[in-house]
């Protein structure tokens, strides 16, 4: 097949899914075209039948704002018509959804027809599609989308209690390349981070509200008063000088680090020995997963899909948003027993391995072939009219 993506070229988690699926797409032998603003995250290295697209925006001096939903459908215009691609995979629901249905209604007048599946990732529908100003073309753009999936029951559950959006959404989690995010030996790593056999703890976000980092930092705070521990926080965002200003509060200067961005994300898990993920919402906890892959333990709130991934008392253990007493007392039960973080890491392992993308892949490249089947059935049945 030869698939059109089109996605957020950042660290988040709906563009580092839809650069990792066209990554493995692409060594399964389809021809992948990413078509985005900016090179995606992960789309780091030369691989056969990848190909990427740039949308370049024109500057004129009459727009407030540079114009990107209309350079985008351009180019998809383009993209699709002289690549001759079969499907566009759109992730996320705002702008791309409804670029692609405008992209669609214009290749219908060269006799193209297109078909358009749209991936649900989590803050397109429960924070900026639930916008009162987003919603109406949030609705239609669903609606007209040829297929729909969801990376877990509860974002589904979400899109249909939020939007009057009458289309079948498929669950589709999302996956984990262990071929990448897997334990490995990295003691010398580890020394340097906890030269005194501290425990190490990370969390990896964008740094925005919704993630609660202060949350994170709380939880460490009480967890350092009882046992030796080091905490890494991989990632940025708007948040981040607030919690530079609570590290030093509470005198943890020197027992935290920020890491910004990291493209080896997998090499710092293999050194941590518990993942914090306290977030407002996750429709899914790509980062829990990751971790959970790496063998670590996940100590989560309980809210939107982690229950889905994280199992309490099993891989980790779920909380209530905001309880930081409750989730610094499990992250002790994990960290102050060896066996105990043994059986977790274990577990965790276990769990994550459902999530294998050799078990995911096929579900996609399977909704591929029935949508392309549905679209040609359509197509021929429309020429007999």
């Amino acid at each position: 097949m030869r698939i059109g993506i089109v996605c957020y070229p950042t660290f988040g988690g709906s563009g580092v899914l839809a650069t990792e699926l066209g990554l493995a797409l692409a060594a399964k032998g389809h021809q992948v075209h990413f078509i985005t603003y900016r090179q995606p995250a992960r789309l780091n290295v030369f691989q056969e039948n990848v190909f990427y697209h740039e949308v370049c925006v024109a500057d004129y001096p009459l727009f407030e704002y540079p114009p990107y939903d209309t350079a985008l459908t351009s180019k998809l215009v383009d993209v699709v018509r002289f690549e001759k691609l079969d499907l566009l995979h759109v992730h996320y629901a705002i702008p791309h959804a409804a670029v692609a249905y405008m992209a669609k209604e214009i290749l219908k007048s060269h006799g193209i027809n297109i078909p358009v599946i749209t991936t649900l990732h989590g803050t397109d529908i429960t924070v900026v599609g639930h916008i009162p100003a987003f919603a109406p073309v949030v609705e239609f753009s669903i609606d007209r989308s040829d297929g729909v999936t969801a990376v877990s029951q509860s974002l589904k559950e979400d899109t249909y209690k939020l939007f009057d959006v009458h289309k079948e959404i498929k669950v589709i989690y999302n996956f984990v390349d262990f071929s990448r995010f897997r334990k490995c030996n990295k003691d010398h790593f580890k020394k340097a981070i906890a030269p005194e056999g501290e425990r190490i703890l990370v969390h990896t976000s964008n740094f925005r509200k919704v993630k609660r980092v202060d949350d994170v930092v709380r939880v460490f705070a009480k967890v350092r008063k009882e046992v030796p521990a080091k905490l890494l926080l991989v990632g940025d965002g708007p948040e981040r000088h607030k919690i530079e200003e609570l590290c030093r509060q509470l005198h943890l200067c020197d027992e935290i680090r920020f890491l910004g961005k990291q493209d080896a994300i997998e090499e710092l898990l293999c050194i941590a020995d518990l993942f914090l993920l306290p977030s407002e919402h996750e429709s899914f906890g790509l980062a829990a997963l990751e971790a959970m892959a790496c063998e670590v333990p996940v100590i989560s709130s309980n809210t939107g899909g982690l229950p889905e991934v994280n199992m309490h008392g099993k891989t980790g253990f779920l909380l209530p948003v905001g309880d930081v007493d409750a989730m610094a007392r499990y992250a002790l039960e994990i960290l102050k027993s060896d066996e105990a973080l043994a059986r977790f890491r274990r577990n965790a392992l276990e769990q994550a391995r459902q999530f294998d993308l050799s078990v995911i892949l096929p579900q996609y490249e399977d909704f591929y072939r029935e949508i392309l089947q549905k679209s040609k059935k359509a197509q021929d049945m429309a020429a007999l009219k």
